[in-house]
Protein backbone atom coordinates (compact mmCIF):
# COMPACT_ATOMS: atom_id res chain seq x y z
CA UNK A 1 0.00 0.00 0.00
CA UNK A 2 1.65 3.22 -1.20
CA UNK A 3 0.27 6.59 -0.11
CA UNK A 4 0.81 9.89 -1.83
CA UNK A 5 1.42 12.54 0.85
CA UNK A 6 0.54 16.10 -0.20
CA UNK A 7 -3.22 16.72 -0.41
CA UNK A 8 -3.84 13.03 0.20
CA UNK A 9 -2.63 12.76 3.81
CA UNK A 10 -1.53 16.34 4.64
CA UNK A 11 -1.61 19.90 3.36
CA UNK A 12 1.51 21.88 4.28
CA UNK A 13 1.76 24.12 1.21
CA UNK A 14 2.65 27.31 3.10
CA UNK A 15 5.65 25.81 4.87
CA UNK A 16 6.77 24.02 1.71
CA UNK A 17 6.79 27.24 -0.29
CA UNK A 18 8.79 29.03 2.41
CA UNK A 19 11.33 26.20 2.48
CA UNK A 20 11.66 26.34 -1.30
CA UNK A 21 12.18 30.11 -1.18
CA UNK A 22 14.94 29.72 1.40
CA UNK A 23 16.61 26.90 -0.54
CA UNK A 24 16.46 28.94 -3.75
CA UNK A 25 18.09 31.93 -2.03
CA UNK A 26 20.85 29.79 -0.53
CA UNK A 27 21.68 28.09 -3.82
CA UNK A 28 21.35 31.01 -6.25
CA UNK A 29 21.87 34.08 -4.09
CA UNK A 30 18.63 35.50 -5.46
CA UNK A 31 15.08 35.76 -4.09
CA UNK A 32 12.52 33.30 -5.40
CA UNK A 33 10.01 35.08 -7.66
CA UNK A 34 8.00 32.13 -8.95
CA UNK A 35 7.66 28.58 -7.63
CA UNK A 36 6.49 25.98 -10.13
CA UNK A 37 3.28 24.23 -9.12
CA UNK A 38 3.86 20.77 -7.71
CA UNK A 39 0.97 19.13 -9.61
CA UNK A 40 1.99 15.69 -8.36
CA UNK A 41 5.57 15.94 -9.63
CA UNK A 42 8.78 15.03 -7.78
CA UNK A 43 10.90 17.67 -6.06
CA UNK A 44 13.72 16.97 -8.54
CA UNK A 45 11.51 18.03 -11.46
CA UNK A 46 10.11 21.04 -9.58
CA UNK A 47 13.65 22.25 -8.81
CA UNK A 48 14.74 22.24 -12.46
CA UNK A 49 11.60 24.02 -13.67
CA UNK A 50 11.72 26.55 -10.83
CA UNK A 51 15.29 27.41 -11.73
CA UNK A 52 14.29 27.85 -15.37
CA UNK A 53 11.23 30.06 -14.77
CA UNK A 54 13.37 32.28 -12.53
CA UNK A 55 16.02 32.71 -15.22
CA UNK A 56 18.65 30.37 -13.79
CA UNK A 57 20.50 28.05 -16.19
CA UNK A 58 20.80 24.75 -14.34
CA UNK A 59 24.30 23.43 -13.72
CA UNK A 60 25.32 19.87 -12.84
CA UNK A 61 25.58 20.66 -9.14
CA UNK A 62 22.33 22.63 -8.83
CA UNK A 63 20.06 19.68 -8.07
CA UNK A 64 22.08 18.09 -5.24
CA UNK A 65 22.74 21.52 -3.73
CA UNK A 66 19.10 22.54 -3.96
CA UNK A 67 17.76 19.28 -2.49
CA UNK A 68 20.24 19.49 0.37
CA UNK A 69 19.26 23.12 1.04
CA UNK A 70 15.58 22.18 0.80
CA UNK A 71 16.01 19.45 3.40
CA UNK A 72 17.71 21.87 5.80
CA UNK A 73 15.18 24.66 5.20
CA UNK A 74 12.25 22.32 5.72
CA UNK A 75 13.75 20.81 8.89
CA UNK A 76 14.20 24.34 10.28
CA UNK A 77 10.48 24.94 9.73
CA UNK A 78 9.12 21.59 10.92
CA UNK A 79 7.76 23.19 14.08
CA UNK A 80 5.37 25.23 11.93
CA UNK A 81 3.83 22.25 10.12
CA UNK A 82 1.11 21.40 12.63
CA UNK A 83 0.32 25.09 13.22
CA UNK A 84 0.14 26.24 9.62
CA UNK A 85 -0.78 22.98 7.89
CA UNK A 86 -3.39 20.29 8.40
CA UNK A 87 -3.90 16.57 8.22
CA UNK A 88 -6.47 15.70 5.57
CA UNK A 89 -9.87 14.60 6.87
CA UNK A 90 -9.79 11.01 8.08
CA UNK A 91 -6.10 10.45 7.32
CA UNK A 92 -5.10 9.17 10.75
CA UNK A 93 -8.05 6.80 11.10
CA UNK A 94 -7.58 5.51 7.55
CA UNK A 95 -3.91 4.69 8.17
CA UNK A 96 -4.79 2.96 11.43
CA UNK A 97 -7.61 0.97 9.86
CA UNK A 98 -5.54 -0.19 6.88
CA UNK A 99 -2.79 -1.27 9.28
CA UNK A 100 -5.19 -3.85 10.72
CA UNK A 101 -5.49 -5.64 7.38
CA UNK A 102 -3.60 -8.92 7.46
CA UNK A 103 -0.49 -8.91 5.29
CA UNK A 104 -0.67 -5.23 4.28
CA UNK A 105 2.42 -3.03 4.64
CA UNK A 106 2.03 0.74 4.21
CA UNK A 107 4.63 3.07 2.73
CA UNK A 108 4.65 6.20 0.57
CA UNK A 109 5.00 7.06 -3.10
CA UNK A 110 5.72 10.76 -3.10
CA UNK A 111 7.46 13.49 -5.01
CA UNK A 112 8.72 14.81 -1.68
CA UNK A 113 12.31 14.04 -0.68
CA UNK A 114 12.51 11.42 2.04
CA UNK A 115 13.56 13.59 4.99
CA UNK A 116 10.74 16.05 4.31
CA UNK A 117 8.22 13.24 3.83
CA UNK A 118 9.07 11.99 7.32
CA UNK A 119 8.70 15.48 8.81
CA UNK A 120 5.34 16.00 7.12
CA UNK A 121 3.81 12.83 8.50
CA UNK A 122 5.42 13.01 11.95
CA UNK A 123 4.06 16.52 12.48
CA UNK A 124 0.53 15.11 12.48
CA UNK A 125 1.22 11.73 14.08
CA UNK A 126 0.73 9.94 10.76
CA UNK A 127 4.07 8.12 10.68
CA UNK A 128 3.29 5.26 13.07
CA UNK A 129 2.03 2.84 10.43
CA UNK A 130 4.39 3.86 7.60
CA UNK A 131 7.49 1.86 6.66
CA UNK A 132 9.61 4.62 5.15
CA UNK A 133 12.30 2.21 3.93
CA UNK A 134 9.97 0.74 1.30
CA UNK A 135 8.83 3.95 -0.35
CA UNK A 136 9.70 6.00 -3.41
CA UNK A 137 10.86 9.61 -2.99
CA UNK A 138 11.49 12.84 -4.88
CA UNK A 139 15.28 12.88 -4.65
CA UNK A 140 15.53 9.66 -6.65
CA UNK A 141 15.15 11.63 -9.90
CA UNK A 142 12.71 9.27 -11.59
CA UNK A 143 9.22 9.76 -12.98
CA UNK A 144 6.63 8.67 -10.43
CA UNK A 145 5.83 5.48 -12.37
CA UNK A 146 9.47 4.44 -12.05
CA UNK A 147 9.46 5.40 -8.38
CA UNK A 148 6.57 2.97 -7.98
CA UNK A 149 8.67 0.19 -9.48
CA UNK A 150 11.59 1.15 -7.24
CA UNK A 151 9.30 0.82 -4.20
CA UNK A 152 8.04 -2.53 -5.46
CA UNK A 153 11.64 -3.67 -5.87
CA UNK A 154 12.39 -2.73 -2.29
CA UNK A 155 9.36 -4.69 -1.12
CA UNK A 156 10.45 -7.71 -3.19
CA UNK A 157 13.91 -7.57 -1.60
CA UNK A 158 12.31 -7.47 1.87
CA UNK A 159 9.58 -10.09 1.40
CA UNK A 160 11.09 -12.33 -1.26
CA UNK A 161 8.31 -12.19 -3.84
CA UNK A 162 7.26 -9.89 -6.68
CA UNK A 163 4.84 -7.01 -6.27
CA UNK A 164 2.52 -6.23 -9.17
CA UNK A 165 -0.89 -4.70 -9.83
CA UNK A 166 -2.37 -7.76 -8.12
CA UNK A 167 -0.86 -6.96 -4.72
CA UNK A 168 0.12 -3.28 -4.87
CA UNK A 169 -2.25 -0.34 -4.46
CA UNK A 170 -1.49 3.36 -4.74
CA UNK A 171 -3.74 5.97 -3.18
CA UNK A 172 -3.43 9.59 -4.29
CA UNK A 173 -5.29 12.74 -5.23
CA UNK A 174 -3.99 13.64 -8.69
CA UNK A 175 -4.28 12.30 -12.22
CA UNK A 176 -0.47 12.04 -12.20
CA UNK A 177 -0.79 9.55 -9.34
CA UNK A 178 -3.27 7.56 -11.41
CA UNK A 179 -0.99 7.62 -14.45
CA UNK A 180 1.97 6.48 -12.35
CA UNK A 181 -0.01 3.56 -10.97
CA UNK A 182 -1.24 2.49 -14.40
CA UNK A 183 2.20 2.73 -16.02
CA UNK A 184 4.18 1.38 -13.07
CA UNK A 185 1.89 -1.57 -12.37
CA UNK A 186 -0.42 -1.04 -9.40
CA UNK A 187 -4.11 -0.79 -8.57
CA UNK A 188 -5.22 2.78 -7.94
CA UNK A 189 -7.55 4.45 -5.45
CA UNK A 190 -8.16 8.09 -6.30
CA UNK A 191 -9.12 10.53 -3.55
CA UNK A 192 -10.87 13.71 -4.68
CA UNK A 193 -9.36 15.77 -1.87
CA UNK A 194 -6.72 17.72 -3.75
CA UNK A 195 -5.59 18.51 -7.25
CA UNK A 196 -8.07 16.51 -9.32
CA UNK A 197 -11.84 16.12 -9.28
CA UNK A 198 -13.52 12.73 -8.99
CA UNK A 199 -14.45 12.67 -12.66
CA UNK A 200 -10.87 13.46 -13.71
CA UNK A 201 -9.53 10.64 -11.53
CA UNK A 202 -12.02 8.18 -13.04
CA UNK A 203 -11.25 9.32 -16.57
CA UNK A 204 -7.52 8.91 -15.93
CA UNK A 205 -8.15 5.26 -15.02
CA UNK A 206 -8.46 5.05 -11.24
CA UNK A 207 -9.92 1.69 -10.19
CA UNK A 208 -11.92 3.33 -7.40
CA UNK A 209 -12.52 6.95 -6.41
CA UNK A 210 -13.35 8.18 -2.90
CA UNK A 211 -14.45 11.71 -2.01
CA UNK A 212 -11.92 11.79 0.86
CA UNK A 213 -10.55 9.54 3.62
CA UNK A 214 -13.20 10.32 6.22
CA UNK A 215 -14.83 6.87 5.99
CA UNK A 216 -12.12 4.49 7.20
CA UNK A 217 -14.26 1.42 6.54
CA UNK A 218 -14.66 2.51 2.93
CA UNK A 219 -10.89 2.94 2.57
CA UNK A 220 -10.24 -0.51 4.04
CA UNK A 221 -12.81 -2.12 1.76
CA UNK A 222 -11.21 -0.46 -1.25
CA UNK A 223 -7.71 -1.63 -0.35
CA UNK A 224 -8.83 -5.16 0.48
CA UNK A 225 -10.81 -5.41 -2.72
CA UNK A 226 -7.91 -4.38 -4.94
CA UNK A 227 -4.99 -6.28 -3.43
CA UNK A 228 -3.96 -9.77 -2.47
CA UNK A 229 -2.14 -9.46 0.89
CA UNK A 230 1.44 -10.76 1.03
CA UNK A 231 2.69 -12.37 4.24
CA UNK A 232 6.20 -11.34 5.35
CA UNK A 233 8.90 -13.95 4.80
CA UNK A 234 9.94 -15.76 7.95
Amino acid sequence: MLWNIDLTLVDVAIVTRDAYAEAFRLVTGRPLVKLTAAAGRPDSEIVFETLAVNGIVAQDDHLPKFLSALALAFADRRGRLAKEGRAMAGAKDALKAVARLDGVVQSVLTGTIKSNAVHKLKAFGLDKHIDFELGGYGEEVYPKATLLQVAQGRAKARFGQPFTAANTVVIGDSTRDVQAAKIGGAAMIGVASGRSMAGELREAGADLVLPDLSNASEVVAAVAGLTAPVSPAR
